[in-house]
């Protein structure tokens, strides 16, 4: 997800989402699936067309140039309210509510990971006045597994009795955390899968090579969107291809920039491809020529199960150089372990 995604136009399998999703008439939609399918993306765009005034936006989409597109492009639209993690917020570039911005600002707390109490109050508030625009309103929450419990039960009742013209967007990349309550006001969209060629296509229309978008599509388990993240990254292509040999090779010089929860994603890729390799089965996210020969399936089980343990406490880890440090050493010592 990118500032750039506010205006940029939708790949295909999401223009295709967003006609039929317009076609339906519904109050609130969930916007539901695996990270990197264009939840926000699509979310965004069904708000822009909802609240677009050029004719055929209700069913064609928005026309990305009359006064509430321009608004929405500048994130200063009356009538859409954008709930998102002060954290994300402040990366894509949208406004904080003028009360958390003084209190960042203070120093008095760091932005918020999580979507706050406090938005979803104003959420409501906002909800209950007029439309300044005359075109109804929006509210977009992305994702909206970061409310806890007390500010989706805040949500809750706005959703069930509505004021007026508001219409929701919730997008989610985790349905099951959401409240059941929560779920059951909402009509569900899960996202779709492209297809491997349309991603690929999509991808190089974006500048990469076909081999490029292979390594990149494959090493993000299919998701365009997180592949041409991963393409764009510094090394993003150098660690989708080298991992393995790096992590073999005890590369702290390579591996040490990497987060703990990011060096995690990969080893339980890495993991999870061994398995495969053990078993007789094709690997899923790097190329078999990528790889070192498979541990015992045994070995890699206990390793599979200590990574998920780390993976549980990796947003929060007390040493994150010690932690990176300790988990290729591990994951080291799981390769070399003799068959």
């Amino acid at each position: 997800m990118t500032s750039a995604s506010r205006t940029a136009p939708l790949p295909p399998w999401l223009a295709s989402q967003q006609s039929a999703l317009l076609r339906q008439r519904g109050h609130a939609w969930l916007l539901q699936g695996p990270a990197g399918l264009g939840q926000w993306e699509l979310g965004l765009a069904l708000v822009r067309a909802w609240l677009c005034e050029s004719a055929g936006a209700a069913t064609e989409g928005a026309c990305g140039q009359c006064p509430s597109c321009h608004a929405i492009a500048v994130h200063a639209h009356a009538d859409l309210l954008v709930l998102m993690p002060e954290v994300r917020l402040l990366a894509l570039g949208w406004p904080l509510p003028e009360k958390a911005q003084a209190e960042i600002d203070d120093k008095k707390r760091k932005p918020s990971k999580e979507i706050r109490v406090d938005a979803l109050r104003q959420a409501v508030e906002f909800c209950q006045r007029t439309s300044a625009r005359g075109r109804g309103k929006a509210v977009l929450v992305y994702p909206a597994e970061d409310m806890n419990a007390i500010a989706a039960n805040t949500l809750l009742k706005t959703l069930e009795e509505p004021a007026g013209s508001v219409r929701f967007v919730l997008a989610t990349e985790a349905a099951h955390q959401l409240l059941p309550t929560i779920r059951s006001r909402c009509l569900a969209h899960t996202m779709v899968w492209p297809q491997p060629l349309a991603a690929q296509t999509w991808l190089e229309s974006q500048g990469l090579s076909a081999a490029d978008a292979q390594l990149a599509l494959r090493a993000m388990g299919g998701s365009p969107q997180q592949a041409l993240a991963l393409a764009r990254a510094p090394q993003g292509l150098q660690l989708a291809q080298d991992f393995a040999q790096w992590v073999r090779a005890g590369d702290m010089a390579a591996l040490g920039s990497l987060a703990p929860q990011e060096l995690l994603g990969w080893l339980q890729k890495l993991c999870h491809d061994l398995m495969c390799l053990a078993q007789g089965a094709a690997p899923r996210y790097f190329l078999p020529a990528h790889l070192p020969p498979a541990p015992r399936l045994a070995v890699l089980l206990r390793w599979s199960q200590a990574l998920n343990q780390e993976m549980r406490v990796a947003e929060h880890p007390f040493q994150p150089a010690l932690t990176v440090q300790a988990l290729v050493v591990q994951a080291r010592s799981v390769l070399h372990s003799k068959n």
